[in-house]
């Protein structure tokens, strides 16, 4: 799904800086009506260069609220949110491209698989003669260009998730947002996904934010692991994951691997709290 704020006049494009942030979060909290404080001054910052970031953390801990407010689908109750490289509208906010893939494939069940995929191009006016080549090539970036004219209850859970990737990527966006996609999936599926999502990381000049209750997961696909702790929700660790790219089932067997694995363990076990009874994937 693209997410992009509506803009109704464009200020000029700040100036570009390999210095600065694609993404800038300062001292971002958010307190619910009822009175529960989701997320605590948060300081976070995503380099304006293809990163593969993964929240980690166990539930509760704010990782989902905390993707939904960089998307502006919420709004902090204190703090920052900066675009300092992106082009912003008059009133000067921020106007980034923004694809997010959630849980659950949320697909339009009376639309066939090139409809779903057409769906942010529609919003944005565009015809399907405009962008049909478009939308092949990210069904085909899928794995997915035979299936066009097929309808979401003539797929596979992990073939949906594909449509859903694919619609995220149909506009080219700056930065995927990814909130625990592949955790309803079995266990074959989510390996193969993980690798076919690194394929597109990789070739697609993208930020990916990727959000996660696994370790595994999240020392075989990132670069960069931010774990948090709940109750309030913050973050204890950021760790850095210097294994290089690309990453093959031979880095998932090697020392390596599983020393991260054992590390960022030990951070997930101090993020949670003695009463939590969520187990550690």
């Amino acid at each position: 799904m693209l997410l992009k704020p509506a803009a109704e006049e464009f200020s000029e494009q700040p100036e570009a800086a390999s210095s600065k942030p694609l993404i800038s979060m300062k001292s971002i909290s958010k307190v619910y009506p009822n009175g529960t404080e989701a997320v605590r001054k948060v300081d976070l910052e995503i380099p304006n260069h293809n990163q593969f970031l993964t929240l980690l953390g166990p539930s509760g801990c704010g990782k989902s609220t905390l993707l939904r407010m960089t998307s502006s689908l919420e709004k902090q109750s204190a703090g920052k949110i900066e675009w300092p490289t992106t082009p912003h509208d008059y009133r000067g906010r921020p106007l980034p491209e923004i694809g997010f893939v959630f849980q659950e494939p949320t697909l339009m069940p009376w639309a066939s698989v090139f409809d779903n995929v057409y769906l942010p191009f529609r919003l944005k006016r565009k015809s399907k003669k405009q962008v049909k080549d478009r939308i092949m090539e990210v069904l085909e970036m899928v794995h997915l260009e035979n299936f066009a004219d097929h309808y979401p209850r003539e797929l596979s859970g992990g073939m949906k998730m594909r449509v859903s990737i694919a619609r995220a990527l149909a506009t080219k966006p700056q930065v995927l947002l990814m909130d625990e996609p592949f955790a309803a999936l079995d266990e074959i599926t989510r390996l193969k996904l993980n690798n076919d999502l690194l394929e597109l990381w990789s070739t697609q000049n993208l930020n990916v934010i990727f959000v996660t209750h696994s370790v595994y997961e999240s020392v075989y696909l990132s670069d960069r692991i931010v774990i948090m702790a709940a109750r309030p929700g913050r973050i204890i660790a950021d760790l850095p994951i210097d294994a290089p790219y690309p990453r093959t089932e031979e880095f998932r067997t090697s020392s390596k691997y599983n020393s991260y694995c054992r590390q960022v363990s030990a951070y997930l076990k101090e993020a949670m709290g003695p009463d939590d009874e969520e187990g550690m994937h």
